[in-house]
């Protein structure tokens, strides 16, 4: 009988040690909702309504490469624009409502293009001129014509700032600064790394 109990209690300990290896192995995993992993161009959303959150903004520089001013008190401050080797340029930029009041997000900022209104509020209107290139570079968009941006954004809070995200085609590697334009918004010279 003792050697029973014995025998139960061993695997009832090996039961609670491989349960809590499991536990703490899922944790590991990033389940937290924050956006992790996640590519630059994957759909992004800033809004707290729902959506997926904007991705995490690498290679950040302390003052930003360029200050949008918009309407209402918005200013959009670009932190990076980066280059990456499957010829793409990421935009990360935050948004921030210098303003005392609430603003509602321009629905103008995602453009006039068919494709790109019949899906959520975004920066789907953004563009890239490259004036030594003679080209202007538009949103990549997915397969089912959703902008490569941060959406869902409606509203944000005086005094709140939102990462968000736009992601293009990548330039000729020659050409080192492009002018950013967003719609209600000034446009603003950047540099590219990478």
């Amino acid at each position: 009988m003792s050697i029973r109990c014995t025998a139960t209690a061993r695997r009832g300990m090996v039961a609670v040690a491989v349960a809590a290896g499991l536990a703490f192995g899922v944790a590991g995993c990033g389940g937290g909702g924050d956006g992790g992993d996640k590519k630059p161009g994957a759909s992004a959303s800033a809004s707290p309504s729902g959506g997926s959150q904007p991705s995490a903004q690498e290679g950040q520089s302390a003052a930003p490469l360029a200050e949008l001013q918009g309407p209402s008190g918005l200013v959009l401050q670009v932190t990076s624009a980066v280059r990456d080797s499957g010829g793409f340029l990421t935009v990360n930029a935050n948004l921030k409502n210098d303003g005392s009041q609430m603003v509602v997000v321009p629905v103008a900022l995602r453009g006039d293009e068919t494709e790109i209104a019949r899906h959520d509020t975004s920066f789907g209107g953004a563009t890239l001129v490259d004036s030594k290139g003679k080209k202007r570079y538009y949103v990549l968009r997915d397969t089912d014509g959703r902008p490569l941006t941060t959406t869902g954004l409606t509203q944000i809070q005086a005094g709140q700032t939102i990462p968000v995200f736009m992601q293009f085609p990548a330039p000729p590697a020659d050409t080192t600064d492009v002018t950013l334009q967003l719609p209600t918004f000034s446009s603003g010279t950047i540099k590219i790394s990478g």
